[in-house]
């Protein structure tokens, strides 16, 4: 018998088909009044029993094309065969052969649309996919609390040495790699925390730093050096690096950090801000503890987000928790083409924030003491599909309307930062900034230098990031001679 996927099922498969439907098993939560008001990680994560009722209901398929959904080759069902076997330590160290952030991973994955998208479970009819993602994150979340703290058997050391420049998914993941085939590895950080965008880009209540700093600790421990307050293309540059540190190669993972505007008038008043201003403020420097912290940031009375990706939703969450009375989203297309998650859509709703839809920014409104204090917008409607396959937003005419509001914060995207391609020689990049290099190898056009992550895709996800820092490592490894 063959699936609709063409996966051909085993008589263990078609004896687990005739059993009785057990359901996909819900993610205990914070009830969404309280989470609203505090920083706290709104997913509770699964317990013992209902991780080992999850993980019974996959199907153990012969080919399994879940594995083609992961970007970094998880061997997802033999990982979830050990929690259906109660072998949750040894399922943890199944995760770590491939990923070496999994705590991280099943918290900000998309799953949806990566692994999950492709089990043959959510394909045979009403069935919802195996929760991989959960299941993850109640492996890594439990090897951190019972495991022994062991780390890898690591070979002895090769003699070479790589310089990895930022601390994001891509860096840490490249990091993980290269440790475990006895390269040894620095990362430079240009911030004070280690992270990256997990840690100024991702809200608390999403991911809690805590989770981040133990995953840094632990490739710490494997060896890995970590320089932080290190500004590569300031205090050294990539030619540095290779030249005067000795490093055989490079790895860039430095993001895509600058910020995207509308252009539009009044971009310049107070009460503005980028995404990446507000959550940096609000995650590595802690305004939501002002005055124990004391980077504050406005507390507005009523917040409009510009955008409908994760970021806006982060952004829209944040201000609410920071006390905000009204948050508002502004998308100018329909909640059937935001391009957030639908899980971060789904807490957005459940926690009051309002979506004003079909909307399109045309200008903030300032007072004489240049200060925000509304958002003109035009009235869309839908119209034929554009390049992204989505349907293009067409202005309504005559249908201006004010939104009144005291804080405007714009999540629509980040751009490359000019930084570290602007002050390494024969770097190439394209139009916008970012680096040219081969998906698969992470090669650029520079001898001995790789890079991956946002820097080359754009603005991403964190896994595919991740799975950029893994192919990179296996290219070096492969230059290097090291199997």
């Amino acid at each position: 018998m063959r699936t609709s996927r063409g996966c051909i099922m085993s008589d263990q498969d078609k004896k687990q088909d005739k059993k009785p439907k057990i359901p996909r098993q819900k993610m205990p939560e914070q009830d969404p009044i309280e989470r609203a008001h505090n920083f706290y990680e709104v997913a509770l994560g699964y317990n013992n029993d209902l991780a080992l009722l999850e993980a019974s209901r996959c199907l153990n398929c012969k080919k399994p094309f879940c594995m083609a959904g992961c970007p970094v080759e998880v061997d997802i069902p033999d990982f979830v065969s050990m929690v259906k076997a109660g072998d949750v330590i040894g399922a943890a160290w199944k995760l770590k052969e491939k990923n070496s952030l999994p705590r991280i991973a099943g918290r900000v994955c998309p799953q949806e649309s990566q692994c999950e998208s492709k089990c043959v479970l959510g394909k045979k009819g009403k069935a919802e996919p195996c929760a991989i993602g959960r299941l993850e994150r109640y492996v890594a979340d439990y090897a951190a609390v019972h495991g022994d703290g062991k780390i890898p058997e690591l070979p002895k050391p090769t003699g070479l040495k790589v310089g990895v420049v930022g601390s994001g998914p891509a860096g840490l993941t490249l990091a993980g790699a290269l440790i475990k085939k006895g390269i040894a590895v620095t990362v430079f950080e240009a911030l004070h925390e280690l992270g990256g965008v997990l840690v100024y880009g991702i809200p608390e209540f999403r991911l809690p730093k805590a989770i981040v700093r133990a995953e840094v600790d632990e490739l710490r421990k494997m060896g890995v050096e970590f320089k932080t307050n290190w500004v590569i293309g300031r205090i050294e540059t990539v030619d540095d690096l290779l030249e005067k540190r000795r490093f055989d190669g490079v790895f860039i993972g430095s993001g895509a950090g600058a910020p995207l505007f509308l252009k539009i008038p009044g971009e310049n008043l107070n009460g503005v801000y980028s995404a990446n201003e507000f959550l940096t403020r609000a995650n590595l420097m802690k305004a939501y503890l002002f005055p124990q912290s004391d980077t504050p940031t406005a507390k507005g009375r009523r917040v409009v987000v510009f955008g409908g990706g994760n970021v806006a939703m982060d952004s829209a969450r944040t201000a609410l928790r920071l006390g905000a009375e009204e948050v508002s989203i502004v998308y100018r297309r329909t909640m059937s083409e935001l391009p957030a998650r639908t899980e971060e859509v789904h807490h957005a709703v459940e926690e009051g924030v309002k979506f004003k839809l079909l909307t399109a920014p045309l200008e903030i409104l300032g007072n004489e003491s240049g200060w925000a204090v509304g958002v003109r917008s035009q009235q869309m409607e839908l119209g034929e599909p554009d390049a992204s396959g989505r349907r293009r937003p067409l202005p309504l005419p005559g249908q201006i309307f004010d939104v009144e509001c005291d804080t405007v914060i714009v999540a629509i995207g980040n751009g490359a930062n000019p930084l570290v391609p602007s002050t390494t020689k024969a770097l190439e990049t394209n139009r916008w900034g970012n680096i040219i290099a081969d998906l698969e190898t992470g090669k650029t056009s520079r001898e001995r230098v790789w890079a991956g992550g946002d820097i080359v895709t754009g603005a991403a996800t964190v896994i595919l990031a991740m799975g950029a820092g893994r192919k990179a490592a296996l290219a070096m490894m492969n230059a290097f001679g090291v199997s």
